[in-house]
């Protein structure tokens, strides 16, 4: 389909709704560079789900403001319905483990209707969702009806959560066929740096709303539903996806990795049925499963491993006053901040670096070197080296966050571009998996070897071994890794007139070809998003680092 034709399609479609994904279609002239920022609106905002836990303590207190009001003979049914007894936190961390159930989910569910309907309405539909699961969860913290924060927060904020974070993904890809990684990596680079800003704002919000009578919850969900609804609406309506036909021009096919590029594509239920799919299923499970738990235990982790040594004093963390381990906990928290930062920073070096040397290369990088710093860990414990410590999880934090990042262009590589948002809607399924079999992992060696008699700061050391061998069974079905079989492609028929316009064309010198449209908007008009989405990241950034500078005194 020529420009001229696309022109006369856009003129017969001028009365279809503004949410149409014909509405979507790129002008001639448009700068790609424009989709990035409005999936980054969207991945910011969902990604505060990472820093829910800034209102546990709160709401743990919602009640008795000062203290919880405790309730020792009362059942857990009843405890869901009670407007007298403050709830435990136990309780509360439910609502994080609804987000991603919900998040794996509807993203396998809805992943076929967003290539469908486009990323304008699916963008429109999460903002809706993770908005209103906020308000939901305001009213529910002020009836103090827990249900309604797990349904709204938990449930209805979750299927939010899995449609926003898919909706680029395809997008993207489309318009960034030379660099598939860089461009994945910016999105996703924003849900994990969501809680950096989401986090601070929040604790600054419920300080402001706080009363005798409120300890200013309800009234911050409101107020973040309201903003998080104009930047997820602004970067809803900032998607567009190019013309048939367009192509980036000039750019020389990287010759190392292209023997694992198809050509063609693969529809969502023809891929699970190939190897390759559950082969990568089981890779981003095992490389997740690794990282997510050494996120949920990072702060008691380095407590219980150096103890004084945090604060210069040579004592275990028992022997400490509760003065100085108010201090440690001070030390052990900005860990999981560095960590956290370190997790943004690996989305995108990673996804970008894996433009150069491939998507294979990369993962066996990540459970190559995941695995030596793993078997490292407990060395750097025994010799009492913090720097050393907090540097190998720093490492293994960027290798965490590049699994997510890397594994959308993995597919489109492998599956091709036209249902790659579906397939990483069902393969994120392996994220749901790892959500349970990492935290449990951890948690259950470290109590089973606390059992045993090993001392706390003993207690991780052969749950970094296992994870280590966690890490070896990744590689081996990476490596098993090879180019999906011609019977699982997509026929002719079967492909919509648009198919050749999202997959890289190489004449035989390896250039790509030259797009029918122009890339001749003002440079300006690209720079004024990226300002909007700089400036929350840079104050986020600048209160993470702030924090973490405790690490180095």
């Amino acid at each position: 389909m020529g420009t001229d034709e696309l022109n006369a399609q856009l003129q017969r479609n001028h009365k279809s709704g503004l949410l149409d994904k014909s509405k979507t279609i790129a002008p001639e002239g448009y700068n790609r560079w424009l989709v990035p920022p409005a999936a980054l609106a969207i991945h910011l905002s969902i990604g505060m789900a990472y820093g829910f836990s800034v209102f546990w303590l709160p709401l743990s207190r919602a009640i008795g403001i000062d203290a919880p009001v405790v309730c020792p003979d009362i059942s857990f049914p009843e405890r869901i319905v009670s407007t007298t007894c403050d709830w435990p936190i136990s309780m509360l961390g439910w609502t994080y483990t609804l987000f991603f159930v919900f998040l794996g989910s509807s993203a396998a569910v809805f992943g076929h209707w967003l290539e469908t309907a486009g990323p304008r309405k699916a963008g429109v539909v999460a903002a809706l969702c993770w908005s209103g699961g906020l308000l939901v969860s305001a009213l529910g913290v002020y009836t103090h009806q827990i249900w309604l924060l797990w349904l709204g927060s938990g449930v209805i904020g979750g299927i939010g959560l899995g449609l926003g974070y898919i909706s680029p993904v395809s997008t993207l890809i489309k318009w960034f066929p030379d660099h598939r990684g860089m461009a994945t990596g910016l999105a996703i680079m924003g849900f994990g740096g969501g809680a950096m800003i989401g986090a601070p704002l929040a604790d600054r919000l419920m300080n402001v709303f706080a009363t005798a009578e409120s300890v200013g919850v309800w009234e911050t969900f409101v107020v973040l539903a309201l903003l998080y609804f104009v930047a997820m609406m602004a970067g809803a309506f900032g998607y567009r996806v190019p013309p048939p036909d367009w192509q980036p021009p000039g750019r020389v096919a990287p010759r190392r990795v292209r023997q694992l590029i198809s050509a063609h594509d693969v529809h969502v239920n023809e891929a699970l049925r190939t190897p390759q799919f559950w082969l990568l299923w089981a890779v981003l499970c095992l490389n997740v499963s690794a990282g997510i738990g050494v996120i949920g235990m990072a702060s008691p982790m380095l407590q219980e491993v150096f103890g004084g040594a945090l604060i210069g004093m040579d004592l275990r963390l028992p022997e400490l006053n509760e003065a100085q381990r108010t201090q440690v906990a001070t030390v052990g928290a900005a860990f999981a901040g560095l960590l956290s930062l370190f997790n943004i920073l690996g989305r995108f070096f990673w996804a970008s670096l894996s433009d150069y040397i491939g998507r294979k290369l990369t993962y066996t990088l990540f459970f190559v070197l995941g695995m030596m710093l793993y078997v490292s860990a407990p060395l750097a414990g025994r010799a009492g080296s913090v720097a050393f410590f907090v540097a190998i999880f720093c490492v293994i934090l960027t290798m965490y966050g590049g699994g997510f990042a890397t594994i959308p262009a993995y597919l489109a590589d492998l599956f091709g571009t036209q249902h790659v948002g579906a397939i990483h809607g069902r393969l994120l399924t392996a994220w749901s998996a790892a959500g349970i079999l990492g935290p449990v992992i951890v948690n259950y060696i470290r109590e089973y070897q606390l059992a045993r008699g090993l001392p706390p700061h003993e207690a991780y050391n052969v749950t970094m071994y296992v994870l280590a061998g966690m890490l070896l069974i990744g590689l081996c079905c990476n490596l098993a890794v090879r180019p999906v079989a011609e019977k699982h492609y997509m026929k002719d028929e079967q492909l919509p007139s648009e198919r050749t316009s999202h997959r890289p064309a190489y004449d035989r010198k390896g250039l790509m070809t030259r797009p029918r449209s122009r890339m001749s908007v003002h440079p300006a008009l690209a720079t004024l998003p990226w300002v909007l989405i700089g400036a929350p990241l840079a104050w986020g950034l600048w209160i993470t680092l702030s924090k973490a500078l405790v690490l180095f005194r």
